[in-house]
């Protein structure tokens, strides 16, 4: 992976435990945003404004086209006496996290979703093609699987997904792919970088 731990424009950057977040050069970190420890951020992926992934007691990692939106939350839990691998927040390529979002030690699988202000708690797991509806709080240990839509507090499932709405994700990920490189022109336009 190509890295690119320097500062960015109204990017926070902070090391800590000799952990430096380390950020593919083609992903966009938008200002605002705030990057602690150990995260890792995969090629074109992008993190928009003012999320915070702080990764201060364990791993974060994101893969390649994924896009967590603005005011999201990623955080992760350490391992622990009666938890010896921990919580770490994995999440896959080509996801969508929505705005406002609180994604704490779970993993989303590849192509999976996370609407508005949902919630998913430790080791949860979001299969891919799966969706994690608007407003749901998926609860510790339940396991969302493929193709699935779960919705509620506490997130239960409501049915499998069509092809139509798993093909409305994938659009959304290449409009937040592109979509990051005209905000990346328009800092650099606007001389923050």
């Amino acid at each position: 992976m190509s890295e690119q731990t320097l500062a960015r424009p109204g990017v926070t950057i902070v090391p800590i435990h000799g952990k430096t977040p380390k950020i593919h050069e083609t992903a966009f970190i938008a200002p605002g945003c705030v990057l602690i420890g150990d995260i890792e951020i995969g090629a074109e992926s992008s993190v928009w404004y003012n999320c915070v992934l702080r990764a201060d007691v364990f791993t974060i990692r994101i893969g390649e086209r994924t896009n967590i939106q603005d005011g999201t939350i990623v955080h992760c839990d350490p391992p622990h006496p009666g938890d010896a691998e921990g919580s770490p927040a994995v999440i896959g390529d080509d996801v969508l996290i929505g705005h406002m979002a609180m994604v704490h030690g779970c993993t989303i699988e590849d192509r999976g979703f996370v609407g508005l202000g949902a919630i998913a708690m430790n080791k949860s797991r979001i299969g891919s093609d799966a969706m994690l509806a608007a407003g749901a709080m998926l609860t510790e240990g339940k396991v969302m699987e493929p193709r699935q839509l779960w919705a509620g507090r506490p997130a239960k499932f409501l049915r499998d997904l069509p092809e139509p709405a798993i093909a409305g994700m994938q659009a959304g990920v290449m409009h937040y792919t592109e979509n990051a490189k005209h905000h990346a022109a328009a800092i650099a336009a606007a001389g923050l970088t």
